[in-house]
Formats: C-alpha cells, sequence, structure tokens
C-alpha cells in the first residue's frame, strides 16, 4: 500500500509538470481577432433568434387560422 502512494504523488507532479508544458504552447489570439470572433457571434446569436421568432409567429397565425 506505501507503494501507491508514492506513485500517486509522482503521477500528480508528473501530471502537473505535463500541464504545464501544453499550457505554455497555447498561441492565445490578439484582441482584434477576439473583438472581430465576439461581434459575429453577438449578430448571429440575434439572427437567429429573430429568425425563429418569426417563424413562431407564421405557425401560430397558421393554426390560429386553421383551428
Amino acid at each position: 500500500m506505501g507503494d501507491t502512494v508514492n506513485n500517486e504523488s509522482a503521477q500528480k507532479k508528473s501530471f502537473f509538470k505535463g500541464l504545464k508544458s501544453e499550457f505554455s504552447k497555447i498561441v492565445w489570439p490578439d484582441k482584434e481577432t477576439v473583438t472581430k470572433q465576439t461581434i459575429a457571434v453577438i449578430s448571429s446569436a440575434i439572427a437567429l433568434g429573430l429568425i425563429i421568432g418569426i417563424l413562431d409567429l407564421i405557425i401560430k397565425f397558421g393554426l390560429s387560422f386553421i383551428l
């Protein structure tokens, strides 16, 4: 049982060393790229919301006309 405790602490240290080396490889986007992507996401969400809202109104009026 004592061996597994030592192996677990060694594995944890190794894991965190690997994690640190992987984080150093990350290339973060610059401010301009983040701004462009944020605007694209927000405008897409608004457009999709409007499309869903319009379709909902059309279906609602169509069902009330049928029923």
